[in-house]
């Protein structure tokens, strides 16, 4: 019989516990973890993290106060006649007289039959709402008075843009002198368009219309094109002063002038003048033309 010394023993006992060990973790990796009855996570309640109070920084400071410290006090009559000359409020239109004068065509023409000196003034002496409106056109032809007017017009603003204007005219030229009771509207269209719409009534039943037109094209800054309309349309015959019913004539113009200053603009351009029905008729009988091209210059002014 062998006899085991301690050593010896130590040796086999550790060499027993060691193959325990080995076999034991074989047996786990066998295993089928799927077979084990143990927790199921699926069924486990989750938690909902939305509803665990965090804490919130801003939370921490006072909350802004919703009314001044030092409330403002509510306006008051006093308050505002301390401000305005009224206590409704301020009043927008002065009482400030003003002016304007434009000599839109101060020119010279070359007409048919001679030169033709051409003038087209208005201007305006009054405030913002009530203007006193004063407008004058005409021609000379080798020195004589072929047409003249002047028209004296109270003008009443009903909107930004548009004027009602109403007074009187004064005919010298043709024919003899006559009187004409004027009214209208005048101002600016769409796209700054220019427009003068105005009826008379004349001596002994005469009744007569104008339109007229122009528009600003801005080339450069000082260098601008402008375009002309005028119509006239009269209500019965006028032999004495060559003048038919209907349509009497046109005159359409194309101006381009420089602003030296934008108080003063030379300009050269072409005029194209037209006459209508019995208004043609009588200007043959004078020996004219019913249509003339005209060559065109002169200066632009407003003060």
């Amino acid at each position: 019989m062998t006899r085991l010394t301690p050593l010896s023993l130590a040796l086999v006992t550790a060499s027993l516990t060691l193959s325990s060990a080995m076999a034991a973790t074989d047996d786990m990796q066998n295993m089928d973890h799927s077979q084990m009855p143990g927790m199921d996570h699926s069924q486990m309640p989750a938690m909902d993290h939305s509803q665990m109070q965090s804490m919130d920084d801003g939370q921490m400071q006072p909350a802004a106060p919703t009314e001044s410290r030092t409330p403002i006090p509510a306006l008051t009559d006093a308050d505002r006649a301390a401000v305005y000359a009224s206590p409704t409020g301020h009043n927008v239109h002065d009482t400030a007289l003003n002016y304007y004068f434009l000599a839109d065509k101060l020119e010279w023409q070359d007409a048919d039959n001679g030169s033709t000196l051409a003038w087209d003034l208005s201007g305006w002496i009054g405030g913002d709402i009530d203007r006193l409106w004063l407008r004058s056109e005409g021609e000379r032809t080798n020195g004589k008075t072929e047409d003249a007017e002047i028209q004296a017009l109270w003008g009443h603003a009903i909107s930004p843009w548009w004027d009602v204007v109403t007074g009187v005219r004064q005919d010298f030229k043709p024919g003899d002198p006559q009187t004409w009771a004027a009214f209208g509207v005048q101002g600016m269209a769409l796209y700054n368009f220019e427009t003068e719409a105005t009826a008379f009534i004349g001596e002994g039943g005469q009744t007569a219309a104008r339109l007229e037109g122009d528009y600003d094209i801005l080339l450069t800054n000082r260098l601008i094109l402008q375009p002309t309309a005028e119509l006239n349309f009269y209500g019965k015959n006028d032999p004495q002063r060559g003048i038919g019913s209907g349509l009497s004539n046109t005159e359409a113009g194309l101006r381009l002038r420089y602003e030296i200053r934008r108080e003063i603009a030379p300009y050269i351009g072409v005029t194209w003048n037209r006459t209508y029905g019995k208004t043609a008729d009588y200007a043959n009988d004078e020996g004219e033309d019913r249509s003339e091209a005209r060559l065109v210059l002169g200066v632009r002014l407003w003060f």
